[in-house]
């Protein structure tokens, strides 16, 4: 890419769409493209190849999902599997038809089985049975992978595959109903914090662990892997480290400051035991991630204070 390329950020309003298209914006790109979900139903055949005939754009970075935890992921299977079906078929065939030159697409860390050999590598891909709390919208990843792959092969085209793993940061979704665990427990021990609750209720046993990613660190390394990056392999985006759960509450307890007892409601879904990257393959292509946990939270929470001012200020 260069500054006069035309890209195509699908998705620049959500976490990672903003994050990409802030730093796109940092390198001095001038030709950004973008829509609206009420401008352009990326579900919509027709009305994505009008958009990609008219605009033309070079390069497509397709971050758009039906994203959630595992509440939202239990509780509407068929959006979370349609939805992305629909999404990638429409931006990955509209890229081949008009003349795309390299599009970057987003997966994610949950396309990897249940009890895949930790730290989880590429290859272990349908290697074993998916985590049953998030397997539509998986299955949905996984199918974006191999449309990618296929048209590659097929086609010639040059459209490469991430996969990040657990996002945060600025932008984040704090509805209790359909986020992450994060922005969640941010949410919750604020609340709890504010109205003087004795304890925070987190779901589980709090022995699973994951790993965090900054937004900001994927959207550098996104834009990074379309420059430096082509080939059919899917890529994996990840710290390289990763923390229980269980540690996490405890850790954004401080952030926020809030005195009250942690109390872990073993009655509630666990879903994978951990979620740990390889990102050897990464480290080989010359990225790091630079953000580390603790400043990464904070930063968040500060986002977050700031957007709850704005809403009270309305």
């Amino acid at each position: 890419m260069n500054p006069e390329s035309k890209v195509y950020v699908a998705g620049h309003r959500g976490l990672l769409g903003s994050a990409i298209m802030q730093r796109l914006q940092d390198e001095g790109c001038e030709n950004l493209l973008t829509r609206t979900h009420g401008e352009l139903d990326l579900t919509d055949a027709r009305a994505v190849n009008a958009f990609f005939e008219a605009e033309k754009p070079e390069y497509v970075f397709l971050a758009a999902a039906k994203v959630g935890g595992i509440l939202a992921n239990d509780t509407y299977p068929a959006d979370f599997l349609w939805e992305n079906l629909a999404i990638e078929l429409n931006v990955i065939d509209a890229s081949h038809r008009h003349g795309v030159e390299k599009l970057l697409f987003l997966g994610s860390s949950c396309i990897y089985p249940k009890f895949a050999p930790q730290p989880m590598k590429e290859e272990y891909l349908l290697t074993g049975e998916l985590e049953p709390t998030n397997e539509p919208y998986a299955v949905a990843k996984i199918a974006g992978i191999k449309l990618c792959q296929a048209y590659n092969v097929q086609h010639g085209a040059d459209f490469i595959s991430v996969m990040p793993t657990n996002l945060y940061g600025p932008g984040d979704n704090f509805d209790l109903h359909t986020s992450h665990v994060l922005p969640a427990l941010i949410r919750k021990f604020h609340e709890a914090k504010e109205s003087g609750e004795p304890a925070v209720t987190v779901w589980g046993t709090g022995t699973p662990r994951r790993e965090f990613l900054h937004a900001d660190d994927l959207a550098d390394a996104c834009v990074y892997l379309m420059d430096e990056y082509s080939g059919s392999e899917p890529i994996n985006i990840g710290v390289g480290e990763d923390i229980s759960i269980k540690e996490l509450a405890e850790l954004v307890r401080e952030v926020v400051g809030y005195a009250g007892e942690i109390v872990h409601d073993t009655t509630k879904p666990d879903g994978t035991p951990r979620k740990l990257l390889d990102v050897s393959k990464l480290y080989g292509l010359g990225w790091r991630a630079k953000v580390p946990l603790s400043e990464g939270i904070e930063r968040t929470y500060a986002w977050f204070l700031g957007s709850r001012s704005v809403e009270a200020g309305r």
